[in-house]
């Protein structure tokens, strides 16, 4: 699945747009700057002036010019931030802006190879335009931890709860730094793709790739790919996406038909995944009990194994809500 020409001008539009931006403000500090600090803008025209100077030192064999112009643009440089500060402007004001400071808002990074290669900003881009079927953007404005309420639990349904949530923030806190993974179960209604869809937002934010799919959904593409020969085309880069995502939420596991395809297939994503320390996030309405007998027991031996567990229960919120408002409306 690859970008269509159109998607990709879109997205690089959307740079050339970001930077404009940037330069305009970066250009109206600096006009500031010189309005409120005396010498400000002299000092700054002196960086020209001193490297065309150099570059005739060096064209007459200077050999010390080049030395010379880094250290007294150094202190041409120490001197603009003490009078920024001296002044009430932070040190770096007039550093330049960027949206992603890894990419300088060009989409692209240059490897060790010296080649270049896509940033983590552009290929979060991509992930939300080639999937957009799964509806992440919807569900992490509807469901973050802003909007996360434990008013509908009580007694031992909100202790677990509460632990889901506190589960789920360290999940984010130690994402970069710890290879994890999460299966969310219990009855229906209780929470757990509310909590699917928190963690998703959360690291969405911080610019970590995300891919969410419902389990016909995932499985119906997985299909499409190898029995579908023109699919198989258009879906060729899907396979890279959904094995190397720095996280792949997989919800309501156990709504799917489940025959031997799809438990061939989600062995083989589970596994994969783990070989490559790519966090997996599964959901599904089926206890541990019924996900045995269900799935195959290499299925259930890598989520009981190399899955943190957490079990919600209670009422089923979204009905409760629904009663509630039919209540507060009479």
């Amino acid at each position: 699945m690859a970008l269509s020409n159109s998607q990709y001008k879109t997205i690089i539009k959307g740079y050339e747009h970001t930077r404009d931006v940037n330069r305009s403000l970066l250009e109206s500090r600096k006009n500031e700057v010189y309005d409120k600090i005396p010498g400000f803008r002299q000092l700054a025209e002196s960086v020209s002036t001193l490297s065309v100077a150099s570059a005739r030192r060096m064209l007459d064999g200077d050999e010390h010019a080049l030395q010379n112009l880094h250290e007294e643009l150094e202190e041409i440089s120490h001197r603009q931030s003490q009078l920024l500060v001296q002044h009430g402007f932070p040190s770096d004001y007039l550093a330049p802006l960027y949206n992603c400071a890894l990419c300088g808002d060009t989409g692209y990074v240059l490897t060790t190879g010296g080649t270049k290669s896509k940033c983590r900003c552009f290929r979060q881009q991509e992930i939300r335009i080639l999937y957009a079927q799964s509806n992440i953007q919807n569900m992490i404005e509807r469901e973050n931890f802003s909007t996360l309420s434990y008013a509908y639990y009580q007694d031992d349904d909100l202790r677990r709860f509460e632990a889901a949530v506190n589960l789920s923030r360290k999940f984010v806190q130690n994402f970069k730094k710890d290879y994890q993974n999460l299966f969310f179960y219990g009855t229906v209604g209780t929470g757990k793709s509310f909590l699917s869809g928190c963690i998703a937002g959360e690291l969405l934010q911080s610019g970590h790739s995300v891919i969410y799919f419902s389990a016909s959904g995932l499985f119906d593409t997985l299909a499409r790919y190898s029995f579908d020969r023109k699919e198989k085309e258009a879906l060729a880069d899907f396979y890279d996406d959904f094995y190397s995502c720095d996280l792949l939420i997989i919800d309501d596991l156990g709504t799917e038909i489940t025959n031997s395809f799809v438990t061939s297939q989600l062995f083989s994503c589970l596994n994969e995944r783990h070989l490559r320390n790519r966090s997996t996030l599964v959901s599904t309405n089926l206890s541990l009990e019924e996900l045995r007998d269900r799935y195959s027991d290499r299925i259930f031996s890598r989520i009981t194994s190399g899955f943190t567990l957490c079990k919600l229960t209670g009422p089923d919120i979204r009905i409760l809500k629904k009663r509630m408002a039919v209540t507060t409306t009479l």
